[in-house]
């Protein structure tokens, strides 16, 4: 659930749930109390409240009515004595009542004169009470419950004395105290849930969260969070499991890519230390005096300069991998006519291949105008790397390396085919990776960082093209790219 919809049924919550509790309460205690009606028989059934409540207001004033009933009983002459009178006012003025004495059917004495004026005219008449009630008359109208004791006055007139008390201003009092306490516990009810509510919907999450972000802190991208939530808190969780992958996706390269360094290090460190091995050897025989001969000595020149061309290749290659590694190879492009550049590039290692004793086969199968757009250095060392390639692994004694030039429509496809030892199905999807070597004793033994390929990869992606291998072990590879060719503009 979204925030500002939880914000809006926490509002009505908390406007409409402590009304509709404290309705409730209200109800029940009224449905308690209405259900005691039956109870009032004596009561006169015109207007009757509740046993209950009449039962108690009854009980307030019960001994003053007593102690009256008595003195009637002993002597009616103190009922027309007005300090008496007042007395008993007095005592039943924090009982919320007051007293009428009626004399034939005019008040001889009353302790509220304005309220005893209103309801004398409904006053039972002299001899007209109902001699089994205890409790007395309530007048609903009045909010009014009337006692009434009978006499005569000492000159023989009929005299009723009267206990009036306000049934109103009791029941509202009462009636106040259980409503503040119906209230109370709405609120309070309502508070319980709705923290209960929130806690479970906002501060779990957040918390959740939190613990989430302080496992990032120390280093451990594998703790995942639920994505089931909806609303903000379930966009929260998506924004910090997409923030979690991408933190492990870079650091899984990161570690990755200091692995392969370290490949290099040790690969490069390998495959110098060989030439620079035999070339102190070489140099060390020169002074002894080994290379006695012209014949010896020539030799072993040449050996220091081939191992000397064997480090600078490798010195070379770990330039251009810097450059790859850093997106900054730099590129001279330009239109260049196919069959001539490729004619070249053919005859310069082909002297090369021939002193090797390897045959080299060309083919260019594209119409002599045909012209590419290209960085004529960058696509030469792609050609030289897929050719030292082929001969690094040719186990052959007759080796053959056919190179075509094919016309693709809107593009050319160049292959370089050996008859070397092949490449194994397992090994041939990854020989593109940097420093992949499908045999690391092998290779090292033949000289070779595992970069040569990866260049050659992404020199032709550069180029805006694609390169791809085919192989079978024993017999031979062969290398696949396609670049576009220049369609010059319409005029």
């Amino acid at each position: 659930m979204k925030l500002k919809t939880r914000l809006w049924v926490t509002l009505i919550a908390i406007v409409l749930g402590p009304f509709l509790l404290t309705s409730i309460a209200f109800i029940a205690v009224g449905s308690h109390v209405e259900g005691t009606d039956s109870n009032l028989g004596l009561l006169d059934k015109r207007n009757l409240a509740t046993s209950y409540t009449v039962e108690n207001y009854s009980h307030m004033t019960e001994e003053v009515l007593e102690d009256v009933k008595e003195q009637i009983g002993r002597d009616t002459s103190r009922l027309e004595d007005t300090a008496y009178l007042e007395q008993i006012s007095s005592e039943l003025n924090d009982k919320f009542s007051y007293i009428i004495v009626r004399k034939d059917n005019r008040i001889y004495y009353t302790g509220n004169e304005s309220e005893a004026k209103k309801i004398l005219a409904m006053l039972p008449e002299y001899g007209k009470e109902m001699p089994d009630s205890e409790t007395g008359f309530y007048y609903n109208d009045l909010k009014k419950l009337v006692k009434q004791l009978d006499f005569r006055f000492a000159d023989g007139s009929a005299g009723s004395f009267f206990i009036v008390t306000s049934v109103h201003t009791l029941i509202s009092r009462s009636a106040l105290r259980q409503m503040i306490i119906a209230l109370i516990l709405a609120l309070c009810l309502t508070g319980i849930l709705l923290t209960k509510w929130l806690q479970r919907g906002i501060f779990m999450p957040i918390n959740q969260l939190n613990k989430a972000m302080q496992n990032i802190a120390e280093g451990n991208l594998e703790y995942m969070l639920p994505t089931q939530e909806k609303g903000e808190i379930g966009e929260l969780y998506r924004n910090y499991e997409d923030m979690r992958l991408r933190l492990k996706e870079s650091t899984d390269e990161k570690l990755e890519h200091e692995q392969k360094n370290k490949e290099l290090v040790s690969n490069i460190s390998h495959d110098l230390k060989t030439p620079i091995t035999s070339i102190k050897g070489y140099v060390e025989g020169i002074m002894d005096g080994v290379a006695d001969t012209p014949e010896k000595m020539n030799r072993y020149i040449k050996t220091i300069y081939d191992k000397a061309n064997d480090m600078d290749r490798l010195i070379n290659e770990l330039t251009t991998y810097s450059g790859i590694d850093t997106n900054r190879i730099p590129y001279t492009f330009r239109r260049i006519n196919v069959m001539e550049y490729f004619g070249d590039c053919v005859e310069e290692v082909g002297l090369d291949l021939e002193s090797k004793h390897i045959q080299l086969n060309y083919d260019a199968l594209v119409e002599p105008s045909t012209q590419i757009i290209a960085d004529p250095e960058q696509l030469k060392r792609v050609i030289n790397n897929i050719i030292s390639n082929s001969v690094k692994y040719m186990n052959k004694e007759k080796g053959v390396i056919d190179i075509r030039i094919l016309d693709e429509l809107d593009a050319i496809r160049v292959e370089i085919e050996d008859n070397g030892m092949g490449i194994a199905p397992k090994d041939l999807p990854n020989i593109f990776e940097r420093f992949y070597r499908t045999d690391a004793s092998r290779n090292s033994s033949k000289g070779g960082s595992g970069i040569g390929l990866s260049i050659v990869k992404k020199i032709i992606e550069d180029h805006g093209g694609y390169i791809w291998a085919t192989s079978k072990e024993n017999e031979g590879t062969c290398m696949h790219f396609v670049i576009r060719k220049y369609q010059p503009p319409e005029e």
